[in-house]
């Protein structure tokens, strides 16, 4: 028995808008799953890393999970996020973060 809820199906043409809305240009791709949840592949610059950091830190992590949140009420954000290859040539990593749309139950 799975942890995660079911997933409302939305086409990507509606999803794409709100992570325009979040991460403006350093938007890459939005990638679908057969059980309706989604990956959102974006740049390493969405993210202003402080001093020496090499990666963004759970509080980034976070405040980029309420960004995301406010702009549906019905996202479910999965807590496991990392770096993906941005593209075939796989030169450089992207960061991606997992989410779907709750099931409209009324």
């Amino acid at each position: 028995m799975s942890d995660l809820p079911d997933f409302q199906k939305r086409s990507p043409n509606r999803v794409r808008p709100l992570l325009n809305g979040v991460f403006g240009s350093n938007f890459v791709r939005l990638e679908t799953f057969d059980d309706g949840h989604f990956r959102a592949v974006f740049k390493p610059s969405h993210f202003v890393l402080q001093d020496n950091a090499t990666e963004p830190s759970k509080s980034q992590w976070n405040t980029l999970k309420k960004q995301i949140k406010r702009r549906d009420h019905q996202i479910f954000i999965f807590k496991e996020h990392g770096t993906v290859p941005c593209d075939e040539t796989a030169k450089t990593a992207c960061y991606y973060i997992d989410f779907g749309f709750f099931l409209d139950i009324m």
